[in-house]
């Protein structure tokens, strides 16, 4: 059974960021980067749960883009924290998610 992911405020922040970074490489790669990332959300409707645990949160690593999405179940809600990308250093992931 499919079950709604909720993406918190933060994620939603961080996917506006990608957009913008790709947007500033050439028009248009920021909105396949969207589409890519709400590709690989619904497709955690269905493998919700079945990732490593990383850092204390599952992770699921983006299909066509470096990045990846940090979600977990809380009181029966599944939420997105953060999509991050990878290409930044492991202490700047870990501080980012310590802070959600």
């Amino acid at each position: 059974m499919k079950k709604d992911v909720v993406v918190l405020a933060e994620a939603a922040s961080d996917i506006e960021r990608g957009i913008d970074f790709y947007n500033a490489i050439e028009d248009g790669v920021g909105l396949y980067f969207r589409d890519s990332i709400i590709a690989d959300l619904r497709r955690l409707q269905v493998y919700f749960g079945e990732h490593r645990i990383h850092l204390g949160y599952f992770r699921a690593l983006s299909a066509k883009f470096p990045y990846t999405i940090y979600y977990r179940e809380n009181d029966g809600t599944r939420q997105v924290i953060a999509v991050l990308d990878l290409r930044r250093s492991p202490e700047s992931l870990r501080e980012q998610l310590g802070e959600r």
